[in-house]
């Protein structure tokens, strides 16, 4: 042990050899020291981190529809007739994804959609007749260069703004029909709770989907037979009504006969489409008079 005082080391004792100064009091205070300066400091606890609460809920959602839509589109009169309240939910993410691909379709594939109609305006006897062949060659011309074009750049065609409105549209029309299908089936006496009955619903508009999906997928994709799924898509509209209805309407139960109901549900939903048809024909007319009025696009031809 090294002295304080002079600095001489001891090999042990109680006082210094070469001063005289008392060693045990050095030894008390070092080893003081030592005890203060290695004592092990308080560990804090780290909780562990918790998943997001919406998140895992976003995932339970996304799981349960998944499956639940392939069973619907696997077993549909098995799944539908099985959904109760509890398919609320998925049934209502089934009827905003189909009112919202329409649009969405429309909005990638209407320059398709256009090709595809003066196409078939050039078909018909009176103008066949009238055309030379260069004509429909300047045409498929005119059309592989209309599909390399960004044209909604130049037309200043707004997606959110086309998607939105369109969507909210559709899905209110959506409502209005499932409403009257509800009302029919109430006048055909069938003691069910509206929630149910939308489930049902939904259910049902499965396949529908799944089709509109398909198109819409065929869109991205730029191939022309997206419309025929479009098409599919919409009028399977017609047989969801009277699935739901005949799933719900015993035989032999008084009220209103299933097909009158169907019937009555039908003019509802020539209304709405009409009516949503008008409303995409009106934008049809906006992106027309865009189009003729740009002068970015008139340079092309």
């Amino acid at each position: 042990m090294n002295c304080s005082n002079c600095g001489h080391f001891n090999d042990g004792g109680k006082f210094c050899v070469k001063c005289g100064h008392k060693l045990q009091e050095e030894a008390a205070a070092s080893q003081t020291a030592a005890a203060s300066e290695y004592q092990p400091q308080p560990q804090t606890a780290y909780a562990p981190q918790q998943p997001n609460q919406r998140v895992r809920q976003a995932k339970k959602v996304s799981k349960s529809f998944f499956s639940y839509f392939a069973e619907g589109i696997k077993n549909p009169t098995a799944t539908a007739q099985a959904a109760g309240e509890s398919q609320f939910i998925n049934a209502l993410i089934t009827v905003i994804l189909y009112a919202l691909s329409i649009p969405i379709m429309l909005y990638v594939g209407w320059k398709l959609l256009l090709i595809q109609f003066v196409r078939s305006m050039f078909k018909l006897p009176i103008i066949s007749e009238e055309l030379a062949p260069s004509d429909m060659e300047d045409f498929n011309t005119g059309a592989d260069l209309i599909k390399a074009t960004d044209i909604n750049s130049i037309i200043h065609f707004n997606f959110t703004d086309f998607v939105f409105k369109q969507g909210v549209f559709i899905f209110i029309g959506l409502a209005v029909i499932i409403g009257a299908t509800y009302i029919a089936a109430k006048f055909g006496k069938v003691d069910v709770s509206f929630k149910e009955f939308f489930s049902r619903f939904g259910t049902f508009l499965i396949i529908p989907t799944a089709l509109l999906l398909i198109g819409l997928v065929l869109a991205f994709l730029h191939v022309e037979y997206f419309s025929y799924f479009m098409n599919f898509g919409l009028l399977s509209i017609f047989l969801v009504v009277p699935f739901t209805i005949a799933s719900f309407k015993e035989s032999g139960t008084s009220g209103l006969d299933r097909i009158y109901s169907t019937l009555i549900v039908y003019v509802v939903i020539t209304i709405v489409l009409t009516l949503i048809a008008n409303g995409l024909g009106e934008e049809a007319k906006t992106i027309i008079t865009r189009m003729g009025n740009s002068t970015e696009l008139n340079d092309l031809f």
